[in-house]
């Protein structure tokens, strides 16, 4: 393969010489061959790195680098919007390296390279096809079922919050080029006029807890900090590139620490308990189709822009997937009743588990290292709406929960309208299982987020759907604002028995011997403890000198102990990878101040301890990670937040409501009696009907110790009412 890599590339130079004429245009061969090139160059690094992957998950060497890149490995449709990216950008560059070395002197792929040309590269690489504009004409039901992509939502704009689309910028990208690379790409490139710092030297600096000094959360449960990763797994997945080598010179990434497409390695410092590994492995998201060097073909800036593969409206993509194969693929199809598929080996104390994946590659096959028992029996993960399902065994547990309560509203609708075939029932569960979520996300769950008083001034009275609304997720939203609650997670995945006291068989697992655990749930007592735990515990409360348990910053998918990796450190360079302009600038936008100083930054942070330490690193308010300045904000009142994520969280959950033509309060989308049911929907009663647990808060998100008498018994919690879909046969 390296041999024909070689004489293609040979021959693009020699054509070049000779197939470029006075006008500086392209020859139509010359397009051609850089396309094959390309191609030939992608697909044998997606080989390489599928084959080197799978090779290491069977011989139980996979690092924690390995399963991050597996669990996010794009499918489907958004491999080919993926590989199509690919495909493009190599092409052009190819083109550009060559040209450069003919011209002897740096260009931009402008100079040389058309319009015209690089269209003609779009369609051969099939990056056009990624940005049509699909026909709504024929798509069946589109006034009162949702497709699994959201293709349709705005009959106008019809891609708008679609999946597989490029992430909204609220505020212009910002590269150490101007067009793609991130800013600490070269170490020694100052901004404003500051070094930027290593983001492992940050995370050891300003976020490191032992489990020791975790302080918990007086007011909220853990089921705050894991419904936000459910919530989060609804509305964004950055898929990275299947590529674990560079495409320019075929370094792998994990095997050393340069920058080279598409490794962004994190350098340890000096000084670090760690620096024997020099370097964490850090792979760059996938660019989106017409964006760098070739965003302009497409009306688009010329600055990378990433994709995201999930839809942007709450709909419980994550337990129906985000386009139609993969929803096609969860359901039950055996049998004419709507259902979802469920584990056909085991089942947990009779109720529902998700189904299993293949074994090959089995990423979940933790059991024997955890336990140190050689003959432990492993199972397979379990596979959801959402790849990150297996990510810890308290979100599989929700993952399950929904599963159940989809099918437990497929089986009541078939008893109430025994006339409708499976299509309808799996259309009408889903229908409800999305309102459920937006209801609970906006009545029960935000209000202890960005507290009471932007709640009611941004997200309480619905104005209505207005087609003019981008509802797309945005970059700072996904990359940065949305990860608050990784401060929130406790070092433990609490399990408790009936009388929500610690599990005597089953006790609380460290959280980095819960990641990739199906097992648990198998062999561990099923879901009901866990649960328990999500409601019966506190989460974690960040404060500004504990903020985030280093279970999470030096244990992350730990499976060999110095190749752990560091969820801090992950954050603030997935920030830069995607260009997220600093901390003053998202103040700007959201008409906060903008500290100038320490002093400025002491009164806003209400800390001067933390603003010199952060000046000590950063030198400037402009250059903080804007992930690490949100996080360092104290509290808005009754909130978990600071300001600026408070503004941020609030604006983008304002813009997935208004922008969502098949938002659940809006007449004709369900009936009236329909709408007053779903206002009564309660996670309490759902947790009651898929579950073994007979007691529990009526407020799941809100903490309180457990009284003598227990929590609520379930059979004092209304059922869910659904009468109102009944229909009525003329």
């Amino acid at each position: 393969m390296k041999w024909a890599l070689c004489l293609l590339s040979a021959g693009l130079f020699l054509c070049l010489q000779n197939h470029v004429n006075a006008e500086q245009r392209l020859s139509r061969s010359v397009i051609e061959n850089a396309v094959l090139e390309a191609k030939a160059t992608v697909d044998s690094t997606y080989e390489y790195s599928r084959r080197v992957s799978l090779d290491r998950v069977r011989r139980n060497t996979a690092n924690p680098s390995d399963i991050l890149r597996l669990m996010k490995q794009p499918v489907g449709p958004t491999r080919t919007a993926v590989r199509a990216a690919d495909y493009m950008d190599n092409a052009v560059n190819l083109i550009k390296r060559s040209l450069e070395r003919r011209e002897k002197r740096s260009i931009n792929a402008t100079d040389l390279i058309s319009v015209n040309d690089l269209k003609i590269i779009a369609d051969l690489t099939g990056c056009s096809a990624q940005v049509r504009i699909p026909s709504c004409r024929t798509t069946p039901n589109l006034d009162t079922f949702r497709t699994g992509s959201s293709n349709c939502n705005n009959k106008e704009n019809s891609r708008l919050g679609s999946s597989n689309t490029p992430f909204a910028r609220w505020l212009p990208a910002e590269y150490q080029d101007t067009i793609s690379l991130p800013k600490g790409w070269d170490p020694k490139r100052k901004v404003n006029c500051f070094l930027l710092p290593l983001v492992r030297e940050v995370s050891n600096r300003i976020l490191s807890t032992a489990n020791a000094d975790v302080e918990s959360d007086p007011t909220y449960t853990l089921m705050v900090t894991f419904f936000a990763q459910w919530t989060d797994h609804d509305l964004s997945l950055t898929p990275q590139s299947p590529a674990i080598r560079s495409f320019s010179n075929g370094i792998d990434c994990n095997q050393g620490c340069e920058r080279t497409e598409p490794c962004f390695p994190i350098q340890f410092p000096r000084d670090d308990p760690r620096f024997g590994d020099k370097c964490i492995p850090f792979f760059r998201s996938a660019p989106a189709c017409g964006s760098g060097n070739t965003g302009y073909i497409f009306g688009a800036s010329n600055v990378r822009q990433q994709i995201n593969s999930l839809t942007a409206y709450i709909d419980a993509g994550q337990v129906y997937g985000e386009e139609d194969i993969k929803a096609r693929f969860l359901r039950d199809l055996t049998s004419d009743k709507g259902l979802l598929r469920v584990n056909t080996q085991f089942t947990d104390n009779g109720k529902e588990l998700l189904p299993f994946s293949s074994p090959v590659p089995n990423v979940c096959a933790t059991r024997a290292r955890i336990t140190n028992d050689t003959n432990a029996q492993e199972v397979p993960c379990f596979v959801g709406g959402d790849v990150r399902t297996n990510e810890n065994i308290a979100l599989t547990s929700l993952h399950t929960l929904f599963m159940r309560e989809h099918n437990r509203l497929a089986r009541a609708l078939a008893i109430l309208n025994p006339q409708w075939d499976g299509e309808r029932l799996y259309q009408e569960a889903r229908k409800i299982m999305g309102a459920y979520m937006q209801v609970i996300t906006f009545r029960d769950y935000l209000l202890h987020i960005v507290g009471p008083d932007i709640l009611a001034k941004q997200l309480s009275t619905y104005p209505g759907y207005d087609k003019n609304v981008d509802p797309s997720i945005s970059n700072v939203f996904a990359t940065a604002a949305y990860r608050f609650a990784h401060l929130m997670i406790q070092p433990f995945v609490f399990r408790l028995d009936e009388q929500y006291k610690e599990h005597p068989k089953f006790p609380s697992p460290l959280l980095h011997k819960s990641f990739f655990a199906p097992w648990r749930i198998v062999f561990e007592g099923g879901l009901d403890p866990i649960i328990r735990g999500l409601v019966g515990r506190q989460a974690k409360l960040n404060t500004q000198n504990h903020m985030m348990t280093d279970e999470l910053r030096d244990r992350l998918f730990k499976f060999f102990a110095k190749l752990a990796m560091d969820l801090a450190s992950l954050n603030m360079q997935r920030g830069r990878d995607h260009g997220l302009p600093g901390y003053n600038k998202w103040r700007g936008f959201c008409g906060l101040s903008q500290p100038r100083n320490q002093a400025e930054l002491a009164q806003v942070l209400q800390n001067s301890n933390l603003a010199k330490k952060l000046l000590d690193l950063y030198g400037t308010p402009d250059n903080i990670d804007v992930w690490l300045g949100g996080v360092s904000e104290p509290f808005v009142p009754g909130g978990r937040v600071g300001p600026l994520f408070a503004c941020l969280i609030s604006t983008q959950f304002q813009r997935v409501r208004q922008g969502d033509r098949l938002w659940w309060e809006i007449n004709g989308v369900f009936t009236k009696a329909q709408r007053k049911s779903l206002k009564e929907v309660s996670l309490a009663r759902i947790i009651c009907d898929n579950t073994g647990i007979t007691d529990v808060p009526v407020k799941p998100f809100q903490y309180q110790a457990r009284p003598k008498s227990g929590y609520t018994k379930c059979n004092q919690i209304p059922a869910f009412d659904l009468s109102p879909w009944k229909e009525r046969i003329v």
